[in-house]
């Protein structure tokens, strides 16, 4: 007998993993929402994913990971965010990649700050695997939740040259997961939804708001201040506030100095 809680039916209105992702237009009737396992930071990208999905119709279960991150800030950001968005699931997971390193977010390198960050060269700020790590704890916990569905906001355009954040990446993971679990071997189909994957920082900021997300909640910069205030010249600072300013909206972040 199959002893795996059932999946629940997926949204009709959930978009294929890398297509760029559209505001909803007004809600339709659905029999049951499908329950997800949304990836969430604290950052910008990920509080906008997590909005996409919830205007999709899914249940959103969130689960933000404890590295061992210089920026260790960014999980109280989550929690916020999460709060803010009504989720009533909202996950912690510690995995101390200190002991792996090879990281100026794990690891004592410095964070690279002014750099170009049009470039196809990949920073010191890349998280060895860390992607697949937290892909892997999101599959995980979809299994035992029934879940098919899993939310990240990867992105391939506005980013930092990390090779865990393209469109290959994520379909990679998906054909993993239907060989790596219990779930995937009894014909679930687990997809990877990326919503904002083709979608610039400015675009991202515009859907967001689009979806009533609120970025002073949010956290991005990887080397912020003893107070929490962003340091304005990391690759994530300089993102984030180049975003803004194309978007033509206001900048919500507390600098220490100005991107």
């Amino acid at each position: 007998m199959n002893d795996r809680t059932p999946a629940r039916p997926r949204p009709q209105a959930a978009k294929a993993s890398t297509q760029a992702a559209k505001a909803p237009s007004s809600a339709r009737p659905r029999p049951e929402a499908a329950n997800s396992i949304v990836l969430l930071s604290g950052g910008l990208d990920s509080a906008t994913a997590l909005a996409w999905a919830r205007g999709q119709g899914f249940a959103c279960t969130t689960l933000a990971v404890d590295y061992g991150q210089r920026h260790r800030v960014e999980l109280a950001a989550a929690r916020r965010v999460a709060a803010s968005q009504g989720v009533r699931d909202h996950r912690e997971v510690s995995v101390d990649l200190r002991a792996i390193g090879g990281s100026a977010l794990t690891d004592d390198i410095p964070v690279p700050k002014g750099r170009d960050v049009v470039t196809t060269s990949i920073p010191v700020t890349y998280v060895p695997a860390r992607n697949t790590i937290f892909l892997g704890l999101a599959l995980g916990l979809a299994e035992t939740l029934g879940a098919t569905d899993l939310v990240g906001g990867m992105n391939a355009l506005d980013y930092s040259g990390y090779p865990d954040c393209r469109p290959e990446f994520v379909r990679a993971f998906e054909s993993l997961a239907s060989l790596a679990t219990r779930a995937g071997v009894e014909g679930a189909r687990f997809t990877v939804h990326t919503p904002l994957m083709q979608l610039d920082k400015a675009g991202i900021i515009r859907l967001g708001l689009s979806l009533g997300v609120d970025y002073a909640l949010t956290h991005s910069c990887y080397d912020p201040s003893a107070e929490g205030l962003a340091c304005g010249a990391c690759d994530s600072c300089r993102l984030r506030a180049k975003g803004f300013r194309e978007a033509g909206v206001p900048d919500p972040t507390r600098y220490a100095v100005h991107a």
